[in-house]
């Protein structure tokens, strides 16, 4: 079956445009005018209900005077056209490029089921937790620390706007991670925002059965007028799947964690049990 909606290299070149367009200051009217389509075509392209063409994007970028980098990049991305799913490998110790990515999926998303078997996940972490996780990679140099702090917490936006369900494994909870205290603050947060509008935690206990969550950590993000995607992440390599058999894998993964998780109020009981041995 041939998959419908733009991939994911296309949606990331649609998000550019807009976001290069505004920041110069220009409506869409005036691309149109300046490369000779409509302003229709333009709107279209930027919210990824229109194929692109590498010979638009090189006038859109011209007109925009983008800086010659970003050009080759997404010049390099239509090109790639309908190839479906995106693998990247660290090759420095340098942050990896995706986060932007992330971000800004999680912002078009409209729901996030998100299943994590070794830490909090980002958009449920606290700021001093993020800190300690952050501070032990040798991929982030010291300089670099609080900024990624802030940019990890500014994903949490999305809380109470998109549908976010988190199933952790206990371990999580149990994990002793840096400081009692900050560890406790950790699991109360977690215990808080439960109870929050439009958002789902469970916990899977550690004396589950074999399940497929023992094959590590996934991401599914769904959106409103887009194909949903498979977000995994590695030590050293990170991938946006987007294949129809790697979300029906997902969702499969996902019915059978949930029919083995606590139920929500039994998981928050559990996290509150866990915080309070700590301190």
């Amino acid at each position: 079956m041939t998959r419908q909606g733009a991939s994911f290299r296309q949606r990331r070149v649609s998000a550019e445009l807009r976001a290069l367009r505004i920041e110069r200051g220009v409506s869409c009217a005036e691309v149109a005018q300046a490369i000779g389509v409509s302003e229709s075509k333009i709107s279209r392209m930027e919210t990824g209900k229109r194929g692109l063409y590498a010979y638009d994007v090189a006038a859109i970028l011209g007109f925009l005077q983008a800086p010659q980098k970003l050009r080759d990049d997404l010049i390099e991305l239509v090109q790639a056209g309908e190839t479906r799913n995106w693998h990247f490998v660290r090759q420095s110790n340098r942050v990896p490029p995706q986060w932007k990515d992330l971000l800004e999926l999680e912002q078009q998303a409209s729901a996030l089921y998100n299943y994590e078997t070794m830490i909090v996940p980002g958009l449920a972490q606290t700021a001093e937790y993020t800190r300690g996780i952050l501070s032990v990679s040798d991929a982030i140099q010291e300089h670099e620390l609080e900024a990624l702090v802030a940019m990890r917490l500014g994903r949490q936006s999305v809380i109470g706007r998109i549908f976010l369900h988190l199933i952790l494994d206990e371990s999580v909870l149990m994990r002793k991670f840096g400081d009692p205290v900050m560890m406790h603050a950790q699991l109360r947060h977690l215990v808080a925002m439960s109870s929050r509008n439009k958002v789902t935690i469970q916990v899977l206990p550690l004396n589950s059965v074999m399940h497929p969550g023992l094959n590590g950590p996934f991401m599914h993000l769904e959106f409103t007028d887009q194909p949903g995607l498979v977000y995994i992440e590695g030590r050293d390599s990170h991938s946006f799947l987007e294949e129809d058999v790697h979300l029906d894998n997902a969702k499969s993964a996902w019915r059978k964690l949930l029919a083995l998780a606590l139920p929500p109020e039994a998981s928050a009981a559990l996290i509150d049990e866990h915080a309070s041995k700590l301190i």
